[in-house]
């Protein structure tokens, strides 16, 4: 560790302007810049000035993680003097990358500090941001620590633009002065990138992931209309902790409402564990000197094993693109690079191993004002694939969840057809069977909209259970659920004695557009791979509005009362839907059906023929209004 009554003097040995320090800069040269909203602008202003407008320079690199300001040493103008190479493409150098005046290297995040401290990619300066120093000489990185310790260490010139207003951030973030070769002092306001207010769908996305967060989980959020919409979600959960790779605004209010506390994380407890963050000066004040955040390099804070350390781990990440077998592309519009790897693989890994974690992509249905659809029977020629099909587990957009992880392509195209845009269904489905992912037979995914607002728990007599609309993925849990009734059971809901229940069968029972066919199961947990155990459906006949009703209950859970609440259940829906009444078709000995529509409250008609009874009642109708009368 440096001499600590020596750095004042080395401190001011090596100060000096900014055109005497980039003065030093050779043309050739690779020169890293601090990344996101720490890019030194006084430093790269001069240096476009020096190296372009002046010609003092020429073919110098510029390696770059995240570019959120202008970056005008990438503009055509200054193509001889300078050559732009993002590790992830921002917003400033999109065009550039675009149009080949700038390279891409594609690279984990985790993985960029070994790539500078291996020599694979040698850095000859590291122009970098840093605050005053402390009364030790240690500067803090402020607001973006990634791999910026690692190109200082790796370069052979360090110059450090000196900021007053730089926060001075926590945790694995420090470099001292006795570490940095050149010192230029610089007082100028930090680039900001203004919260992004969510829009309807990105809200609708928000409401489904939600979901999947339970009380004491630990959250990698990040910045834009997605991941805005879900910290607004989180309002109503409890101790969450936060392990990122950046943050925004919107998790401050998150903090201070005390719905992120940190207090059940299971590594780094009572810490909002990130290496960056993007924001207004808001947050730059608040992360000042806060104790709650530790900012650490990305080879830490990103290392999937890190990452599985904590106990329920969500990690949200988006997407451009998802195939039908489940294929992300996150950084390209076909061949056109559009941001980077980043973290996404890192933490949809690490969440993936973490005990009870959730990996989650979330995206929008449609893209260009709603013309195309964003989950696709393949990517598009030249995009590439940033998490692997094997990799992903849950893919979320405003029509609901599908989760692939565990199963074969039939289910996970029919899982991704079900939450893409209803007016794109048809297509998929089409492209699905010519591409035979799909069977000839298969089934349509028809156009409802999944009502998540039906889902809800029930408790019975000790047992509960979760009660949701049927999906067209549960096909296969549907086709196991009726292998699992008695004989007897079977029998009274078939009106035959079955041995088998082929798909064909099943995939007539979970193909509901929740109008005129409408399914709910109980299911003994909130996963979708959770087994079913009782069963409802509707059948609307539009001509007399009158729905026929059917219930059937596994066996072993029978006698509690589920059939009953999945009766009241749907009265209370079908009341809300004008529908008139309903009506069933029961067998004779079938008492406990019986004994359902008896205990209504409505008044039934009654037609018996066979050993087959057909039953019906109008809401219009009940008991007590006949009494009365």
């Amino acid at each position: 560790m440096p001499v600590v009554s020596n750095w004042i003097k080395t401190y001011s040995t090596r100060r000096m302007g900014a055109r005497e320090a980039l003065g030093q800069i050779r043309s050739g040269s690779r020169v890293f810049l601090s990344p996101g909203c720490a890019e030194p602008q006084h430093l790269l202003e001069t240096l476009v000035e020096m190296g372009g407008k002046e010609r003092l320079l020429n073919d110098v690199e510029i390696v770059h993680m995240l570019t959120i300001g202008s970056a005008p040493h990438a503009s055509k103008r200054y193509d001889q003097h300078f050559r732009h190479n993002s590790l992830f493409v921002g917003p400033g150098v999109r065009s550039a990358v675009y149009e080949g005046l700038a390279d891409y290297t594609p690279i984990f995040l985790s993985e960029i500090p070994a790539l500078f401290r291996s020599g694979r990619m040698p850095l000859d300066v590291a122009l970098i941001q840093v605050t005053p120093p402390d009364r030790f000489g240690f500067c803090s990185l402020g607001v973006s620590v990634e791999a910026v310790r690692a190109a200082a260490e790796a370069a052979d010139l360090v110059i450090a633009q000196i900021n007053p207003q730089m926060p001075r951030t926590l945790g694995d973030s420090f470099i001292h002065v006795e570490d940095i070769d050149v010192i230029v002092e610089h007082e100028e306001p930090l680039l900001e990138l203004p919260v992004s207010e969510p829009d309807e769908i990105s809200l609708a996305i928000a409401r489904h992931v939600t979901r999947l967060i339970e009380n004491g989980s630990t959250i990698q959020v990040g910045i834009g209309k997605i991941p805005n919409a879900v910290l607004y979600g989180l309002a109503e959960k409890r101790d969450l902790g936060v392990h990122t790779e950046m943050f925004s605004d919107g998790l401050i209010d998150l903090i201070e409402s005390g719905v992120v506390n940190n207090s059940r994380k299971t590594f780094h407890a009572g810490k909002v564990l990130a290496t960056f963050c993007v924001g207004t000066r808001r947050l730059y004040d608040y992360v000042d000197n806060n104790p709650m955040f530790e900012f650490r390099p990305v080879d830490y804070n990103s290392s999937p094993i890190n990452i599985a350390r904590n106990y329920r781990m969500v990690a949200i990440n988006t997407a451009i693109q998802v195939d039908m077998t489940g294929q992300v592309c996150a950084d390209s519009l076909g061949y056109r690079i559009y941001s980077g790897i980043g973290g996404q693989a890192d933490f949809m890994r690490g969440a993936a191993m973490a005990p009870g974690g959730r990996p989650i992509i979330a995206l929008p249905s449609t893209a260009r004002g709603g013309s195309v659809s964003r989950i696709v029977p393949h990517l598009d020629e030249g995009a590439g694939v940033v998490t692997t099909r094997g990799d992903v587990h849950y893919v979320v957009t405003e029509y609901g969840v599908a989760y692939l992880h565990g199963k074969s392509l039939r289910e996970r195209a029919t899982a991704l057809i079900q939450i893409a845009h209803p007016k794109f269904r048809e297509w998929l489905t089409q492209q699905a069977k010519e591409n035979r992912y799909l069977p000839a037979d298969q089934v349509g995914v028809v156009e409802g909209v999944y009502p998540v607002e039906l889902e809800h728990t029930a408790k019975f007599d000790g047992l509960e259970l979760f009660m949701r609309p049927v999906k067209a993925s549960d096909e296969r849990l549907f086709q196991e659920y009726l292998y699992d009734l008695s004989e007897r059971s079977a029998y009274l809901r078939f009106f035959e004695r079955r041995k088998a229940f082929p798909r064909e069968l099943a995939q007539s029972m979970v193909a509901v557009d929740y109008s005129e066919n409408l399914g709910i199961v109980g299911t003994l947990g909130t996963s979708d791979t959770d087994p079913i155990v009782a069963a409802a459906h509707w059948m609307l006949d539009t001509n007399e509005n009158m729905a026929e009703v059917a219930f059937s209950v596994a066996d072993r859970f029978q006698r509690r009362g589920i059939g009953s609440h999945l009766f009241r259940l749907l009265v209370r829906l079908a009341r809300e839907r004008g529908i008139r009444g309903f009506k069933a078709t029961v067998i004779a000995q079938n008492l406990g059906m019986r004994r359902i529509f008896e205990d209504s409250g409505y008044v039934l008609h009654t037609a018996y023929e066979s050993g087959v009874i057909t039953i019906w009642f109008r809401f219009d109708e009940p008991v007590e209004a006949v009494r009365r009368g």
